[in-house]
């Protein structure tokens, strides 16, 4: 008896309840042993001829990828908010619907980018360094000392779902809040925080600067040696955003002179091979872009992205698409 379950591809193994899900509810070939290339990916639908394609960030979506998929393509699903590695464009000149998955990552991402905080404020890679060294001695009452993050003035760029939710918790901290946004929030969105229209008027308040804002390959970096030095001497930069947000031959400077007194990264330009450099600086606090990377947000996105397909699939409005 023919499968008639929906036909499903997608670039890279899934969260466990996620790829029951998937055996369960639809036809498809069996988990990539590896993230697929583009080109793999064009490759497998054209031979399995899917009725949805489902990815992640790792696997770009380009006007030539659309172009090659085959007519039995209805959705694509990305498993991520970020959609900078699609062409949504060419995506709806073929007249596909597009979706990703909004909302339920936000916590977790809002957690590392506090975490990130408090582990650069607090020189915690110098911290395991000495521990892993054996440590061996006391240390002086003036030796390994960090920063103070309770009371401090903290920088959002970048006022959306994440933003605001990073605002909310260093609130915890007894932090005032500024934030530059495209335009301002409403009132009951603004989570207590100053709005500055103009970054540059923003940076030098700020002991703390956070990027939570979307980034684009094509756009110029939003950090740059001007930024930098706008903000106060010893102040801590963080991104859990994009990493072509920033010139980071600008930041290690920063952070090399003394200008930056550290940064919490987890995201880079170059992923997964960033720039060496960051490794040699002990007051840099570095993540492998793990922002939703908790057992229940990467299933929480793995089943919005089905419920996206099944949406579709079925003749009904998409839960969340990308929007236009």
């Amino acid at each position: 008896m023919p499968d008639t379950r929906p036909r499903l591809i997608y670039s890279q193994r899934m969260p466990t309840n996620v790829a029951r899900r998937i055996e369960r509810d639809f036809d498809a070939p069996p988990a990539p042993d590896h993230k697929l290339t583009s080109d793999e990916l064009v490759a497998l639908a054209q031979d399995f001829r899917p009725h949805a394609v489902m990815v992640t960030s790792s696997t770009p979506v380009s006007a030539a990828t659309v172009a090659a998929l085959p007519d039995s393509v209805r959705v694509i699903a990305t498993v991520s908010v970020g959609t900078d590695h699609l062409d949504g464009p060419a995506i709806a000149a073929r007249g596909l619907s597009l979706t990703y998955t909004p909302d339920v990552l936000t916590d977790c991402n809002a957690d590392l980018a506090i975490m990130l905080i408090l582990t650069a404020a607090r020189r915690g890679a110098e911290y395991l360094s000495l521990m892993r060294a054996g440590w061996g001695r006391a240390l002086g009452m003036e030796e390994m000392l960090g920063v103070r993050v309770t009371g401090k003035t903290l920088g959002i760029i970048g006022m959306g779902r994440i933003g605001r939710a990073v605002a909310r918790r260093a609130r915890g901290f007894d932090m005032k809040i500024l934030y530059s946004n495209r335009r301002r929030l409403a009132p009951e969105l603004e989570e207590g925080a100053t709005y500055f229209a103009e970054i540059r008027e923003m940076l030098p308040q700020c002991d703390i600067l956070s990027l939570h804002m979307p980034g684009s390959a094509s756009a110029p970096p939003v950090i740059t040696a001007e930024t930098l030095a706008l903000l106060p001497q010893g102040a801590i930069f963080v991104n859990a955003a994009r990493g072509n947000l920033v010139d980071e031959d600008a930041l290690i400077a920063a952070l090399t002179d003394g200008h930056l007194a550290a940064a919490g990264l987890d995201v880079y330009r170059n992923e997964p091979h960033p720039d060496p450099r960051f490794l040699d600086l002990p007051n840099v606090f570095l993540t492998p872009h793990m922002g939703s990377a908790t057992i229940e947000t990467r299933t929480d996105m793995g089943m919005l992205a089905l419920d996206n397909i099944d949406a579709v699939l079925s003749g009904r409005p998409a839960v969340t698409p990308v929007p236009a």
